[in-house]
């Protein structure tokens, strides 16, 4: 099963990604972590991708879902992925579904992580990250250790964690976001709204039921 995760910024999507993917022993395919992994690798789209970096250029989109489709097409997805942040455009569902149809495969279902805007804007607005690894915290204040990464990392506020540039953040998700939600809705893949207000567990077990889990 290919299951695409959409959320806003701070719904708690990559958390859950993990969740899932480890209850249904799949792969959980992000964007940053596949390109940094081929970069990592010196793979040749890898390479690709490094020199387009090298040149302060953005990566070719047909550069990403070349190593996308290398990540979908190993063993370890055999039995599926959770794809989380490689939806976020229209042009870019088009770009998965036609490498998908390429494997014989297709998404099977849309997760979307629903939230009010006023809890997204408390949430980042209460969240560290490490700067070395990146990993999100909250909870948790600036100049506090990581201790996660190995590299005892220290905590910071991004600047756009601040509540004005939070709510900047989602008015973009949302002129980006509409128009893939319907695109998946007219193209065949399910669209399941998820509540994401509650425990881990509680989001975790509504996207598990979503999926006839």
């Amino acid at each position: 099963m290919i299951i695409v995760l959409l959320g806003p910024p701070g719904a708690g999507k990559g958390t859950q990604g993990e969740r899932l993917a480890a209850r249904l022993d799949v792969p959980k395919i992000a964007t940053g972590d596949v390109l940094r992994a081929a970069v990592r690798d010196g793979t040749p789209l890898g390479l690709e991708a490094k020199a387009a970096m090298d040149r302060g250029d953005l990566v070719p989109d047909e550069v990403i879902m070349g190593i996308m489709k290398d990540a979908l097409a190993s063993p370890s997805a055999a039995n599926g992925a959770i794809l989380d942040g490689v939806v976020r455009t229209t042009p870019q569902a088009d770009g998965v579904a036609a490498m998908l149809d390429g494997l014989g495969r297709r998404v099977d279902a849309v997760l979307l992580f629903d939230i009010a805007e006023d809890e997204l804007v408390r949430r980042l607005s209460g969240r560290t990250t490490c700067d070395a690894c990146q990993r999100p915290f909250f909870g948790r204040q600036p100049g506090e250790p990581c201790e996660v990464d190995g590299k005892a990392g220290v905590l910071v506020r991004r600047k756009d964690d601040e509540p004005d540039a939070v709510r900047k953040r989602l008015q973009v998700y949302r002129d980006q976001t509409a128009p893939v939600i319907n695109w998946y809705e007219q193209h065949g893949p399910r669209v399941v709204h998820i509540d994401a207000i509650g425990s881990l567990e509680e989001v975790e077990a509504r996207a598990l039921l979503a999926l006839g889990y």
